[in-house]
């Protein structure tokens, strides 16, 4: 029997956290106790400001369509926004506004890649930007991210692998899984190896850009002549915990942003109007949350990198940036998806098995610090005596 779906659904990959986000569930249903450290989410509540905000919005009639690139005021707060933080001239009709920033990866490859054409992109990475790839029916050319270089990419790499069909270089820093980084340096000789290349772009997915525990946040849309090579993705779920608001945007050159904006249209129509009102509140208000939530952070990446270090068979790098830490598990002689369901199923710990990364996330576990600092020693705790009870 045929199938009755279209052939390129066979391509289209999917987040594996979710899925181990609902097997965790149900274990819970069944009346076990699990630690959660396989989603990707802050467990800090959204700042009151910006819930108030939302509130005033609703009140106000904010409850309607908008334009499909986003709010006029609101794509001029992030264009503000964006100018100074990353030190460039952006304007709001270079700014899309989308229900999350995954949408942003979505459209810019559907706008930009065609069937045939290569584009690089971290390995390990944020699964969506392969699924993608294949979806459209381009070449994905994995980056690897080498542990030894503190999982920093390699620039020379991508020099050596920048080819006539390349289309798209997707970039992700403070990186997910590993909380990787890269140095301006990084970033100018990939700037330098593209600058006569006008049909070459960046994909910057830089959705964890304000999480960030040593220096400064560097990005590639800085560099001279980059600006207009480079398609920004950020968002709010992250910095200001509002994962479940919808909310992100991406900065490009005006022409792709009217594609974008198209591909909105013809998808979404808009963005929920008063979600947008409050992202204006994110922006222009008070920033102590935040900061609050990113200093808690980095003391419970103290607490899980020492811990996990301590478990014989583990060794795990300390990450720069995001909430995750992506140790390594060679040393346990477990492949890493049989060790996620032994800690999931066994232990009462959900993780994320490397390779739901990509192929170089083989022998690692992906953990997210985004949890309690009892929560989590309560899953060193668990982790050292589920490897011990193999």
């Amino acid at each position: 029997m045929s199938s009755i779906f279209a052939k390129r659904m066979e391509t289209l990959g999917t987040e594996t956290a979710f899925e181990v986000l609902a097997k965790a569930r149900a274990l819970e249903k069944q009346g076990k106790d699990i630690v959660h450290l396989e989603i990707g989410e802050p467990d800090f509540d959204t700042p009151k400001n910006i819930k108030e905000a939302a509130v005033k919005a609703i009140n106000a009639g904010y409850t309607h369509y908008g334009p499909s690139a986003g709010l006029p005021d609101f794509r001029e707060t992030i264009a503000q926004y964006v100018s100074k933080t990353r030190g460039i001239k952006a304007e709001a009709d270079e700014v899309v506004v989308t229900p999350g920033a995954k949408p942003i990866m979505f459209f810019s490859i559907l706008a930009l890649v065609n069937p045939g054409d290569e584009v690089l992109y971290p390995n390990p990475g944020f699964p969506i930007y392969e699924s993608m790839i294949n979806f459209v029916d381009a070449k994905p050319v994995p980056i690897p991210l080498p542990e030894e270089n503190d999982f920093r990419l390699e620039p020379e790499f991508i020099k050596r692998h920048v080819t006539k069909k390349t289309k798209l270089i997707i970039l992700n820093y403070p990186e997910n899984p590993t909380g990787g980084i890269v140095t301006k340096e990084d970033l100018k000789v990939i700037a330098d190896c593209i600058a006569d290349r006008d049909d070459v772009f960046v994909l910057a997915d830089e959705i964890y850009s304000r999480i960030i525990y040593e220096g400064k946040h560097e990005s590639i849309a800085s560099l001279p002549g980059m600006k207009d090579k480079t398609i920004l993705l950020d968002g709010f779920s992250k910095t200001y915990a509002m994962t479940g608001w919808r909310l992100g945007y991406g900065v490009m050159r005006k022409d792709i942003a009217q594609k974008v904006a198209q591909l909105m249209t013809n998808s979404n129509s808009c963005t929920c109007s008063f979600t947008q009102m409050a992202g204006i509140e994110a922006l222009k208000g008070p920033q102590t949350e935040p900061e609050k939530m990113v200093a808690e952070f980095k003391k419970r990446r103290e607490v899980i990198v020492s811990g996990l270090n301590d478990i014989k068979g583990i060794t795990c790098k300390k990450p720069h940036g995001a909430f995750y830490v992506f140790p390594n598990i060679k040393g346990t002689g477990m492949d890493c998806r049989k060790l996620g369901d032994h800690l999931l199923y066994n232990a009462g710990v959900a993780a994320l098995a490397g390779t739901c990364f990509g192929k170089y996330g083989e022998d690692h576990l992906r953990l997210s610090f985004a949890n309690s600092v009892e929560n989590i020693q309560k899953a060193l705790d668990r982790i050292a005596k589920g490897l011990q009870k193999r």
